[in-house]
């Protein structure tokens, strides 16, 4: 069959059929099939079990917690090297520069964001399973840890009278500096040293499951939000402006007010550098974005600083025009500190929210690239490696860390291709602590906030992903819009709360007022519960959305009995191994067939090839359940097709459309077919409204019942075993070849060229693999 074609209809008689059954009632039905019911194991089996204990099973759970042991021993040294140094070098710049600037955003001073760049790094390199994520601070987590430091640490509890302040607000009230960023530095590590405590607490309990239900309209309103609140706390730091620290619901309109009340005092020489560096940055983030295909590394454009911090020295801002300047970074490490827990009490709640933040957005960006590069994440192991990376940095005077979009945006796409990247990265940011520091003090705090302003564009985007939300689905719309505004209002942690809580209403409504006008559908005729041969049947008994849509997919594995990304990996590896063994002369192709002897004899055939025969175009196809000439151990798929009985499925949301495309596809891929039975008509219009249907996902794969769609598939292999012609030239051949000693393994490919008359009348050039013993 030619790929991507179809094969013609069968006949009229093969295409209905009639059923003649009784009218089962359900103790009519139990009357004629016995149910039996699997035992459930009982406590001694489940203790065996549990403790059950071989060097095979202490491996894979000492692999389990230190993914290190997984993907080290893989590294390709020769093909990986080069690209995670380039990597490397290109992300420690911008994570140094990014530190610095989040500092601001935590109100602590800038030189411990080069600590935060850095230590997390550390351990996230041994325990994490993301291999592309640049691990650091991120601006919606440094503003929410701003938020706590500066409600327990305000300005006003560090007044003093007299000649010993040691700074002032710029409102003609003194203040002791060195006292309050202490005291900040101290509840900022404080707070990072309970978030990682709780993010261990999750995932040793395997409750990773609670992230499920921040769905992506939720996160995405929820970070623009977070966007809004971080421009206006920066907004400040470039216009020079002393303001009071608003914290709580409505503190955003209050410094917004304040800010525009005092702009009169507006430092020129600080507005005119923050204004060149946020145009500077934007255009070339977007030179990057638009000519990426021939870009080979993109434009890091935070050492933009490294300019700016040579014309502040130059022209003496400070002394001349009163620019605000870093003035001090710590040279070297600070001693660890244990953290004050007797503040763990009043940060009990804001550090709730905050590592559940930090872990959702770290891990919607480590499930991208995973997709991307066909690897699996463990988001229970995530919330144990995040978490002692912020145990550890938090002893050493960090704040808690995540990933950054644009940091690992770098990172990916300058040829990262594991963590060794990362470690690279920090090894230029530890340059930067012990060395480096010091030439960064004549640079002006409002160019840092001018980075961290360029750097919200990405977030600031996704304002635009709302009429598209409403055209495909009012209800994901108006979660993003409610959550948006209520982060807004409120403040980060409530406003999530809000929307979490506005999220789960509407599943709720969805599910509880449903539309039950279902039209009357036939059932499947049997007296006897049977599994056609080569087909799995799968019921899911309640809507699926954002939060199931990760029991579906676990379903679908446990049920066909293979992970489809798995096998299709797999047999990309075999066919580049029999690749390899073709151009090693281990497999030789010749008139009759390939041949890959076990040994070398004088019978072997003479390498004579068809020269009009262009191996180019050759197609393989491989039975993959049987035994191959390579050691690859691929899963066995004993199916062909798949029936997902929607009968009791009510609505999808946008999640749920994706992924399930994305279940076609992955299964398409290893020549398994997916049909979908018993739908409710309401499906057809919102997988239509959510870009459900292409030219490879069509509507001919629903089907009104399970028994239609069984039918059919019997149909088309039964019509497909008579009429095939390529099927019957193998039948032929395989009784034309001599057997051969099980000493000598013949691996024939069998060469056919047969006239496709039912495929549209054009030729194709097939090969067969046989394993004859």
């Amino acid at each position: 069959m030619a790929a991507g074609g179809r094969a013609a209809e069968p006949p009229a008689e093969l295409s209905h059929y009639v059923v003649a059954r009784p009218i089962y009632s359900e103790p009519g039905f139990q009357e004629e099939n016995e149910r039996r019911p699997p035992l459930p194991p009982t406590l001694r089996e489940r203790a065996q079990a549990a403790c059950r204990c071989s060097r095979k099973r202490a491996f894979q759970i000492a692999k389990s917690f230190l993914p290190i042991l997984e993907w080290l021993p893989n590294y390709r040294v020769k093909e990986w090297l080069i690209s995670d140094i380039i990597s490397g070098l290109s992300t420690g710049l911008v994570a140094t520069l990014q530190g610095l600037a989040y500092a601001l955003l935590v109100a602590v001073p800038v030189g411990y964001g080069l600590y935060s760049a850095f230590f997390p790094i550390l351990t996230y390199f041994f325990l994490g399973t993301s291999r592309h994520i640049s691990v650091g601070p991120f601006p919606v987590v440094s503003l929410m840890v701003g938020s706590v430091v500066l409600s327990m640490a305000p300005d006003e509890k560090f007044l003093i009278e007299g000649s010993n302040a040691t700074g002032t607000n710029g409102t003609g009230v003194l203040i002791d500096t060195e006292s309050r960023d202490a005291e900040r530095v101290l509840i900022a590590s404080t707070l990072t040293f309970l978030v990682g405590i709780l993010q261990v607490i999750f995932g040793v309990l395997q409750i990773g499951f609670i992230v499920r239900y921040l769905a992506d309209p939720l996160v995405g309103g929820f970070t623009t939000a977070a966007a809004f609140q971080v421009l206006v706390s920066q907004l400040k730091i470039v216009l020079n402006v002393s303001t009071k620290n608003y914290n709580g619901v409505l503190s955003i309109i209050y410094t917004l007010v304040e800010t525009f009340e005092k702009i009169g005092t507006t430092n020129i020489a600080d507005l005119i550098a923050g204004l060149l560096t946020i145009f500077v940055c934007m255009v070339v983030k977007e030179i990057n974005d638009r000519f990426k295909h021939k870009i080979p590394i993109p434009i890091p454009i935070e050492v933009i600083v490294v300019i700016a911090t040579g014309i502040s020295y130059a022209a003496d801002l400070e002394k001349k025009y009163n620019a605000g300047i870093v003035k001090s970074i710590p040279r070297g490490f600070l001693p660890p500190e244990p953290p004050n827990v007797s503040l763990f009490s009043q940060m009990i709640a804001a550090s709730f929210s905050i590592a559940i933040v930090a872990y959702a957005i770290a891990v919607s960006v480590g499930k991208v690239y995973a997709t991307k590069y066909d690897y699996a994440i463990d988001g229970n192991q995530e919330f144990i490696a995040f978490g002692l990376s912020n145990i550890f940095s938090g002893a050493f005077s960090c704040f808690v860390a995540t990933t950054a979009l644009s940091r690992t945006a770098v990172q990916e796409s300058t040829g990262g291709k594991t963590q060794v990247a990362g470690i690279i990265s920090a090894g230029i940011v530890l340059i930067s602590i012990v060395a480096l520091g010091k030439l960064l003090e004549p640079l002006q705090k409002s160019v840092l906030a001018a980075v961290v302003i360029a750097n919200l564009k990405g977030m600031f985007m996704q304002v635009f992903d709302v009429p598209r939300l409403w055209r495909q689905n009012k209800v994901d719309a108006m979660i993003w819009v409610f959550t948006c505004i209520a982060s807004i209002i409120l403040g980060l942690d409530l406003g999530l709360l809000a929307g979490l809580l506005f999220g789960l209403l509407t599943v709720v409504l969805r599910v509880q007022f449903q539309n039950m006008a279902v039209p009357v559908k036939p059932y499947i005729p049997c007296h006897q519960v049977i599994e056609p041969e080569g087909v799995k049947i799968l019921k899911f008994s309640s809507p699926i959305f954002y939060a199931n849509i990760d029991g579906l997919k676990s379903s679908l594995k446990s049920t066909v009995g293979f992970d489809a990304v798995k096998v299709y990996n797999k047999r990309l590896k075999a066919l580049r191994k029999i690749q390899k063994l073709i151009k090693k002369g281990k497999l030789k192709a010749t008139k009759v067939g390939i041949f890959c002897n076990s040994q070398t004899t004088d019978e072997e055939p003479e390498d004579n090839q068809d020269p009009q025969v262009p191996t180019k175009e050759v197609e393989i196809q491989v039975d993959w359940n049987s035994e191959l000439p390579v050691k690859v151990n691929i899963p066995k798929v004993p199916i062909h097709s798949l029936i997902l009985d929607f009968g009791a499925v009510t609505f999808l949301d946008i999640v749920a459309v994706r992924s399930i495309k994305t279940i076609i596809k992955e299964f398409e891929r290893i020549d398994v077919r997916v049909y979908f039975a018993s739908y409710q008509d309401n499906l057809i219009s919102q997988l239509e409204r959510g870009a459900f249907f292409d030219d490879t996902v069509r509507k001919d794969i629903f089907f009104l019942t399970v028994h239609d769609a069984v039918l059919y598939i019997r149909n088309q292999m039964t019509y497909s075993d008579n009429q095939d012609p390529i099927l019957e030239k193998v039948r032929i051949s395989s009784s034309t070849f001599p057997f051969l000693p099980s000493s000598r393994r013949v691996c024939q490919l069998q060469k056919i060229f047969s006239e496709k008359s039912l495929r549209n009348s054009t030729y194709e050039k097939h090969f067969i693999i046989r394993h004859i013993f």
